[in-house]
This record gives structure tokens, sequence and C-alpha cells, in this order.
């Protein structure tokens, strides 16, 4: 096991990289665990208030950003210190990303449904660093022809702006990887609540929304539930009724 990690991690100067894939871990695991305890009540386990103030951990987390961050910068090049610093960014990460939902709505819905973006969001960031960390990079596939690098990453970003717009969000983050996967993702029907879906097929084809909708119920709902059952037991039923419905910016 050392000999692989040192001539996996450290030999190919990934050892910064490695600290902030286990501390992005690390910290979400462990403010999960936190957040739960305080949900219920459980001994000393409270939130973190200034007068009538809450002070979210999420502003811990941009702090821990800012340091681990700003270290990477001026940083003299020591592998060692990079990894100090990496794992300090990896820590601030998880802060921030589990309250995403909350960034993203302005508004405090971190056990609401719309609180499980948080969780989605820290998914995509582990899913993105273990794929960069075994060596893959984004946007590059060798496909064998003599094609110019530069057509090939705009063509592949093309690709994946369109999954994306699909609906695809985890086909379209792993396929910047793999980008054969963005091929299918473009190709296949978009999802009935996408923005793909909302221009091209609500009013013109009402046909195409009725496939989408029934292929949402049929096939993926079923694997959505699986997925709110694995996320809710590591990060908590996410089960207080919606504040956000019914509620406009002005």
């Amino acid at each position: 096991m050392s000999n692989w990690f040192q001539q996996s991690i450290v030999a190919t100067g990934r050892l910064p990289l490695f600290c902030y894939f286990v501390m992005l871990i690390a910290a979400f695991i462990a403010t999960r665990i936190n957040v739960r305890l305080i949900r219920a009540k459980v001994g000393w386990f409270r939130n973190v208030n200034v007068g009538e103030m809450h002070i979210h951990h999420v502003v811990f987390g941009v702090v821990l950003m800012l340091v681990g961050g700003v270290t990477l910068i001026v940083s003299p090049g020591s592998q060692v210190g990079t990894a100090v610093a990496a794992s300090v960014f990896g820590v601030g990460s998880a802060l921030v990303l589990d309250e995403f939902a909350l960034i993203l709505h302005l508004h405090d819905v971190y056990w609401e449904e719309e609180g499980r973006t948080s969780v989605d969001a820290v998914f995509i960031a582990i899913a993105v660093t273990g794929l960069l960390l075994i060596g893959l990079r984004p946007l590059t596939w060798d496909y064998g022809t003599p094609v110019n690098p530069a057509a090939l990453i705009v063509a592949n970003l093309a690709l994946a702006v369109v999954t994306l717009l699909k609906g695809k969000i985890w086909t379209g983050m792993a396929g910047l990887f793999v980008p054969p996967m963005l091929l299918v993702g473009a190709v296949r029907l978009a999802r009935p609540g996408s923005p793909w879906a909302h221009w091209f097929f609500a009013r013109r084809s009402p046909r195409k929304m009725a496939r989408a909708i029934h292929r949402e119920e049929r096939w993926r709902r079923p694997v959505i539930k699986v997925k709110i059952a694995f996320q809710e037991f590591l990060s908590g039923r996410h089960d207080l009724p919606s504040t956000r419905r019914g509620r406009r910016h002005t």
C-alpha cells in the first residue's frame, strides 16, 4: 500500500489533490453528523449564534477556502505545504457545499426538499475530484483520429452544454471526463423539467413531452427514490415543508 501511495500519488504530484479529496469527504461526513446531532438536540451540540443571529457553517467554509486558496497561490512550491493548504481548502469546500442550497435559494432550506441540492453538489464534487485523482482530465479524449485538439475540446464542451440543458446532470459531469457519454446524453430525449424540454417540447411537441414524462416516471423516479434513500441515510431526512413554493423574488 505504501509503495502504491508513493508511486501513484506522491510521485505523480497528486498529493495535494488526494488531501483535498480526503478532507472534502471527511469534513462533509463530520458536518452532517454534527448537524444531525444538533437537530436531535443531543448533548452540547448546538447552533452557533451571536445574539439573535445564526452563523451558518458556510461562513466558516468561506473563510477556510480563502485561507487555503491564498496559501496555495503564494505557496513556494513545497508539495507538503501545498498538501496542507489543499486540506484546508477541502474542509472549507465541504462546509460551503453542504449549504449550497442556501446560497442557491438565498433562504434557509437546509432540511427542506430543496436542501437535497446541497448533498447533490457534494456528491458531484467528490465524483469529479475522484476522476481527477485517477488521472482523467476534462474535455480530452483520444479518438485515434487526427482531429485538432482545440476543435475537439469545443465540440465536447458543446455536447456537455446540450446534455446539461437536457437535465442530465450526472451524465454531463461524467461526460466531461468520458466524452462518449456526452454523445449519448446529447442525443437522448430531454428530461421533462429541463430547460431544453421547456424550450422545445412544452408547446411545439406535446408527443415528445408525453414520452419524456413517461420515461421519467417509469425509469428515473425509482432511481431517484434509491438515491434519496441513500442521501438521507448519510445526511438526514429533508422532511420540513417547503417554504419556497409560491414565493417570488421582487
